[in-house]
């Protein structure tokens, strides 16, 4: 595939306190992600949710990232939310039982997933978002995936996650030409803490492959 030239959304996920917010906002981050699941290490709770959201300012997309939640769950965080991201095994009726709020469903790429076939079987999504898949684990693995899985042609736009560091999100970015890519610990301290040297390269990195060759 050729080198990209359309500008490539930028997602940081995992988000946890509010100084990262602002940093992130400051660099052009186009999408915050809050993860709603009480199995990671980068989760939140409800009121900590209104508080960060509080923080984002307009046009910036606060994306709440669920794993098989409880539906009033969703609903109870959806009034601090632009986009649902739905990381686990909901069934295409599952993501849009929640109408009022545009999704995203996350696939882990096993070595069985058919990215044509889920792109019509969830065709109600703003987008799907890939991630390497671990046995047990919903997502945050750090590991990536094999890229040349990803049909040139797909029926919905491309998040590409799962490993992605300041190092190898060039490659990556013209690789695959997604529309968007996802981060979380390759620009991280710890789980939760993002390292302001690290989120700023990556927007860089991100920024130098969308320029044309």
């Amino acid at each position: 595939m050729t080198s990209a030239v359309a500008r490539t959304r930028i997602k940081f996920c995992g988000l946890t306190q509010a100084n990262d917010v602002h940093r992130a906002v400051a660099l052009g981050v186009d999408a915050l992600g809050f993860v709603m699941w009480p199995g990671s290490q980068r989760a939140i709770d409800l009121s900590t949710l209104a508080a960060l959201a509080a923080e984002v300012p307009a046009f910036v997309t606060r994306v709440g990232l669920f794993v098989d939640a409880d539906p009033a769950f969703v609903r109870r965080c959806a009034p601090y939310l632009d986009l649902l991201q739905f990381h686990g095994n909901e069934s295409p009726d599952d993501c849009a039982r929640h109408s009022d709020r545009a999704w995203i469903k996350a696939l882990r790429m096993r070595d069985d997933v058919d990215l044509e076939r889920e792109a019509a079987r969830y065709w109600g999504a703003r987008a799907l978002l890939l991630d390497a898949y671990r046995p047990g684990v919903p997502g945050g693995t750090g590991d990536t995936f094999d890229w040349s899985r990803i049909p040139a042609a797909l029926a919905k736009p491309v998040i590409l996650a799962g490993g992605l560091t300041p190092d190898n999100i060039g490659p990556a970015v013209h690789q695959v030409a997604p529309h968007a890519v996802d981060v979380s610990g390759g620009v991280e301290a710890a789980p939760g803490i993002k390292d302001p040297t690290r989120m700023a390269a990556f927007v860089r990195e991100v920024s130098r492959a969308n320029q044309p060759c």
